[in-house]
């Protein structure tokens, strides 16, 4: 099977809802690798082209 790339780029909003339901889960902690972290750095990185 092969993986699709998605032309979806990340929002702040949905960053925000992955890294709070992952943070809900682990104690109030994420990790620096987790997928939460890379979501809200994608979403950065994308806020701040934007300019």
């Amino acid at each position: 099977m092969s993986k699709s790339k998605s032309s979806t780029a990340m929002s702040t909003a949905a960053a925000s809802r992955i890294q709070s339901s992952t943070a809900k889960s682990n104690g109030g902690k994420v990790s620096s690798g987790s997928f939460a972290s890379r979501a809200q750095s994608a979403a950065a990185r994308k806020s701040a082209g934007k300019k």
